[in-house]
């Protein structure tokens, strides 16, 4: 097994961490899990809103910390219950140059908390956010492909990541041929049955995620998770596709570099 931690000293292995809440975390849990990160060779890490306050808070943090930055929007989960707060979150989207991407927002069928209508609709509103500023999506979609490709289809240009994404390989090629990025985090040091998933994934179209504090990978189970665990995320990578740290590195980082910061406004 290589070992990202002797070789990070001598080779400058850097990860971005695309996609955390640490910022919903109590203030001294957040000022050490970034500290940490740092520490772990993790120099950029984004911070996403799932509903107003979080996103709000995410900018907070951004705006306070030189190497975090923001993510806002309106979690499909929230649809229901914040739909008729948009006109917060597009204040906020002209607020910040810390603000990197709207989301994380999509469709979310596995579950039941907004209706699926209420959920399309703001996705679309959204979207047309994203599309107003410039901004790239983070998109949570689950078990809802079906109605999120058509939806996708319908406007043209848009850029962004399938965050967290645990799908088939035909919707990944498919994403993949849409010019998405898919983002990949702890889920995948366990969930054996997806090795054909992130083994399949181009390099050119992967991110490393932490969703922490959730999601904690392997060997860290059970734990809280935090943005320094992008290195387990990559080694598990690394092995998996017999790739030094210094190539997934370098192909991650010029791929957050491309989407989140290429086109800020």
């Amino acid at each position: 097994m290589r070992s990202l931690s002797n070789e990070k000293s001598t080779n400058r292995v850097v990860f971005t961490d695309t996609h955390c809440h640490i910022h919903e975390e109590s203030y001294e849990e957040s000022e050490h899990a970034y500290i940490r990160a740092l520490d772990a060779g993790i120099h950029q890490i984004l911070c996403v809103g799932t509903d107003i306050k979080s996103s709000y808070e995410a900018v907070e943090f951004a705006e306070t910390h030189d190497n975090a930055w923001a993510i806002i929007g309106i979690h499909p989960h929230e649809a229901k219950k914040e739909a008729g707060q948009l006109v917060k979150l597009e204040q906020l989207a002209s607020r910040s140059s810390k603000i990197v991407g709207i989301g994380e927002i999509g469709l979310d069928y596995y579950y039941t908390h907004s209706p699926r209508e209420d959920q399309v609709a703001l996705l679309r509103l959204q979207i047309e956010l994203a599309r107003l500023h410039n901004l790239p999506i983070s998109f949570h979609v689950r078990e809802a492909f079906d109605d999120f490709w058509p939806i996708f289809e319908s406007y043209k240009g848009l850029r962004g990541v399938l965050h967290s994404y645990t799908d088939t390989v035909p919707n990944l090629l498919k994403a993949v041929s849409k010019g998405l990025y898919i983002g990949v985090n702890g889920i995948s040091t366990f969930a054996k049955d997806k090795k054909e998933v992130y083994s399949t994934i181009p390099l050119e179209s992967l991110l490393l995620e932490t969703d922490a504090p959730f999601l904690t990978p392997a060997p860290h189970r059970g734990k809280v998770n935090e943005p320094a665990f992008v290195t387990h995320v990559a080694q598990y990578i690394c092995d998996l596709r017999s790739i030094t740290p210094q190539e997934l590195s370098r192909a991650t980082e010029r791929n957050a570099q491309t989407l989140f910061f290429n086109t800020k406004k």
